[in-house]
């Protein structure tokens, strides 16, 4: 597991599992449903990305995002329920 603290730290972990995988950057783009243009901006750690891709692209890669030392949310079904 890696703990990312900062866009950069997020676009080289990106870039490392992309040459892992033996992929370009237009191959990772493809497999994401992104423009080239994009993963050149994520793997350079720009900070204004939209989320939803930036997820379709750990998707791609394998990967999932795990959030740690956050409060658990109730579940959907909890929710507007009383007891």
């Amino acid at each position: 597991m890696t703990n990312i603290r900062t866009t950069q730290q997020l676009g080289q972990a990106l870039r490392a599992g992309r040459k892992q995988l033996g992929l370009t950057q237009s191959q990772l783009a493809l497999a994401a449903g992104v423009g080239t243009r994009f993963i050149v901006d994520l793997e350079a750690g720009k900070t204004t990305l939209r989320l939803e891709q930036v997820l379709r692209v750990i998707e791609a890669l394998g990967g999932d995002l795990t959030l740690s030392g956050l409060p658990v949310p109730p579940r959907d079904h909890d929710h507007g329920t009383s007891t």
